[in-house]
């Protein structure tokens, strides 16, 4: 009953073309109604955001990154960043599903097309390295698209066991990030100053997320010094 209720709000919400609207500026023009809303009605508008967030990954329009500072706007930063990593994951995982299944012809045509040459023989040697090593260094560092992380795995092979955890894993730092840059945004709202998404991701940030992707690599690393070392 919930996922039913969850698939009539994502329908409802895209049909409506209410998603046409997701941009800084609407959000800075409603921001007093969506608060308003969080605060009255906490858990409904806590599924609702989740079912727009995985709706919008599935579907993967460009908005996720709006979504991930709004959810830490109105919900804070831990619940925002809860939120916005349950809702991304399933909805990768739709995605995920969907690409495995007879439907998934027409989205592998897409992720290729959207590689340069010889990425997906460089992606699909690392997924059979150590699947779950190098699903996380995809979901850290931006390497490539996030949707054609999203599908690539389905197509080479990977366990929906592996996708699913290198996934929430994966991307719970920097969906932190956002979060907390979120939770700061009614400060930015209220003096007027300019704001854009690209300024999120500074260099430090950067940084850190590098330093996890490397992290996340040390047991193909080890297994390769082993080989060498034999």
């Amino acid at each position: 009953m919930p996922l039913l209720l969850l698939a009539v709000a994502v329908g409802l919400f895209f049909g409506l073309g209410l998603h046409q609207h997701l941009s800084f500026d609407a959000l800075q023009h409603n921001r007093a109604e969506l608060v308003d809303f969080v605060s009255r009605s906490w858990l409904l508008a806590a599924l609702i955001y989740i079912a727009v967030y995985a709706g919008t990954t599935t579907l993967s329009l460009p908005s996720c990154s709006l979504l991930t500072l709004a959810g830490g706007f109105l919900f804070g930063p831990v619940w925002g960043t809860v939120l916005s990593v349950l809702a991304a994951t399933a909805g990768a995982f739709v995605l995920f599903t969907i690409a495995k299944s007879a439907l998934g012809d027409p989205l592998r045509r897409r992720a290729r097309r959207a590689l340069k040459a010889g990425a997906l023989k460089r992606i699909e040697a690392g997924f059979q390295e150590n699947a779950l090593s190098y699903m996380l260094f995809l979901r850290l560092v931006p390497v490539f698209p996030f949707f054609v992380v999203n599908l690539l795995p389905a197509f080479l092979g990977v366990r929906p066991r592996i996708y699913l955890w290198g996934t929430l894993l994966g991307i719970i730092p920097g969906t932190l990030m956002y979060g907390l840059v979120g939770a700061g945004l009614g400060k930015i709202f209220e003096s007027g100053e300019m704001f854009s998404l690209d300024s999120v991701l500074s260099t430090e940030i950067l940084a850190g997320l590098a330093a996890l992707a490397v992290l996340s690599m040390i047991p193909v690393l080890y297994k390769r010094w082993r080989k060498r070392a034999i």
